[in-house]
This record gives C-alpha cells, structure tokens and sequence, in this order.
C-alpha cells in the first residue's frame, strides 16, 4: 500500500509540473507579447539634453544569453546572478547612450555590491567604475572579478572573498568603511544545475540575505536590495506557478527582515529582466552596453507593475535610489518601456520616483 501511495504521488506531481510548464509558457506569452501600455502607467518621455558625454556608445549585444534555456526559468522576472559565463553569442549593434557629466564627478562613498558578477551586479559594478565611486565587491569566486573587470587599482576596487549563505563567511573587516550597499544576488525560480552547490531559493534569497543583512555595520547609509515583482501576490496566478518552489516568498522573507532591521533601505523590484546578461563580456564591453529602444521607465509602488525592465535600468535604478533621501524605507517596482529615458540624470530619477509615489 505505501509504495502504491508513493507512486501515485509522484504520478501526481509528475502531471502537475506538466500542467504548470503550459501555463508557465501562456503566461509568459502573454507577458512578453501583451503592449506595456495595458500593464502599467505611461511613461515619462524626455527630450535628449544638450550637453551631454557619450558613456554607452554602440555595441554589438548578445541577442540572448548563451547560458539560458528555453526552459520555465526563463520566462519570468527571477534572475540569476550568480553565474559566469565562457561563450558569445551572435550579436547585434544597438543605439548610443549617453550619461550626464555630472555622474562622472568622484565621491566619498564606498559602495558594497554583493552579487556583482551576475546579469545586474556586473552593470551595477561598470557604472559605478565610471563614475570613479570607489566600490567593493563581495564574492565566492575572486578569479570572476578579474575575467570581468579585469586589474583596478584597489582605490578603484576593492576584491574580497565571502559567502553570503553561510553567516561565519562574513567577516566584520569586509564592511569596514562602507557607506552604501547594493545586493544583487539571486538564483533561478526553477530547479536547474544552477542550484547545485546549494544555490537554492531558501539560500541565496532567504538565508544569503539575512546573513548580510545582520552583519552590516549600523553606520550604513543605504541598502539597495533588488527583489522581484510578484513578491506580495505569491498566491495569485500567475506569481503562484512562479512560485512553486517558493522563490517569491523567500525574496518576501528577506525584503521583511531588511524593513525590520533598522537600517535605511530601498528596494528595487524588477519585472521580467531584458538586455543581458553580459556575464561573458569584460569592463571595456559592459561600459557600452546600450539597453536599446527600451530606455523609456515606469516606476510604481503597491506591487501592481506587470512587464518587462533592462538590465541596464535596473542598475541605475539602485544607484540612482542610494541619493534619493525620499526612496528611503520604501519598495518600488520598476519596468522599461520603448522610447527616450533617463539616462543617468539624477534630476529626471528623482521624478520618476515622485510620480511613483502619487500614483
């Protein structure tokens, strides 16, 4: 009689990942094909100012990552940022983009990026490399700095080795003088070779970030955590199938225990990520990188955006947030969408997340 039950359990659960896998595939069809405009907000457009320094000239991009597979961790808003890549792919030439003058002015900050060599955190580290803020990157894999970076010099840099997943890799001398913190670490919804070393959900999303968030210094001034869309609706279909394995309700969990712990935070909830990852190219490839015709963002509060954001936006979006006093203590979620951008503008960021908060 057991071995019956066993059976027909895994019958069950065998036609149950079937049925999911097709709505999986309807929904991200829907996702990715519906118009922007029946999802969220319009976007605010600008007019290209007329003083400006190219930063992002054309590059020729990756038409989809060489690690992805068409399989159900792919279609939706979940990234994997943890994973290094060694092959190219065909590419494309996109348009230029351009930065303001004024991100390129030093600072006194010490950013920490934990997740910087994934599909966000490697954009996130290029950025701030030129806009001379001296960052500091925490790792598993000290060689993948140096693939994707190459050598800086440690004013420029800073390379240390540690574990978010496990609390005694934390060292109290990795946070020593910081003053800012993004985290971009994250695994895939769906179970894959990329969870092998316990790269899991409860993981990185959960346990990863609770150990960092517990070993930061109170002198922080800023934690810039990106989560996902979907997070507070984990019930609800579609993010229920995303949710399976319970990816959404650990990002929930370690976006909780960072409003809880004290220290001044924003979080950045991205929709389905575009544009990348560029996790195969080197620092001089990254600093082109363009995010194409969809340079146009939508900014939103209350967990209602449903769409599709570059991986480009999403990195200056958690740059942007580290200087905006009013985005302290609160989330945002965040799409892209054709048409002109912000750019680096820091004047134009601070509107988009005043719009978000009228709405």
């Amino acid at each position: 009689m057991a071995l019956k039950n066993i059976s027909t359990v895994t019958e069950l659960r065998s036609s149950l990942t079937v049925e999911a896998s097709t709505i999986v595939l309807f929904m991200a069809a829907i996702l990715s094909f519906a118009s922007p405009s029946y999802f969220s907000s319009p976007s605010r457009k600008y007019p290209k100012p007329p003083l400006r320094i190219p930063l992002f000239t054309s590059l020729p991009l990756p038409s989809s990552s060489p690690t992805s597979s068409p399989g159900l961790a792919s279609l939706f808003p979940v990234r994997n940022e943890t994973t290094l890549s060694s092959s190219s792919t065909p590419i494309q030439a996109l348009t230029e983009e351009a930065v303001d003058s004024s991100a390129l002015a030093s600072s006194s900050k010490l950013v920490l990026v934990v997740g910087g060599t994934g599909g966000v955190g490697q954009l996130v580290v290029a950025s701030l490399l030129k806009r001379n803020i001296k960052s500091r990157l925490l790792l598993r894999d000290l060689e993948k700095a140096t693939r994707l970076f190459g050598k800086q010099d440690e004013d420029s840099l800073q390379v240390v080795k540690g574990d978010t997943r496990n609390a005694e890799d934390l060292d109290p001398s990795i946070f020593e003088g910081v003053t800012h913190v993004i985290c971009c670490t994250g695994t895939t919804a769906f179970p894959s070779k990329r969870w092998s070393g316990e790269n899991t959900p409860d993981k990185v999303d959960w346990e990863g970030v609770k150990n960092l968030i517990s070993a930061l210094p109170s002198s922080v001034k800023r934690v810039v955590l990106v989560s996902s869309v979907g997070v507070t609706k984990s019930n609800e279909l579609p993010w229920s199938i995303m949710n399976l394995f319970g990816v959404l309700k650990y990002k929930k969990m370690g976006e909780d225990f960072l409003r809880e712990s004290g220290l001044p935070f924003t979080i950045i909830r991205p929709g389905r990520l575009t544009d990348g990852p560029y996790t195969s190219y080197d620092l001089n490839t990254l600093l082109k990188a363009t995010a194409g015709e969809r340079r146009a963002v939508v900014i939103g509060q209350g967990d209602k955006l449903v769409g599709e954001v570059s991986r480009l936006v999403v990195a200056e979006a958690c740059i942007q947030a580290l200087d905006i006093e009013f985005t302290q203590g609160k989330a945002y979620e965040i799409n892209s969408v054709k048409g002109d951008g912000p750019g680096s503008d820091p004047q134009k960021w601070r509107e988009l997340f005043k719009v978000a908060e009228s709405k």
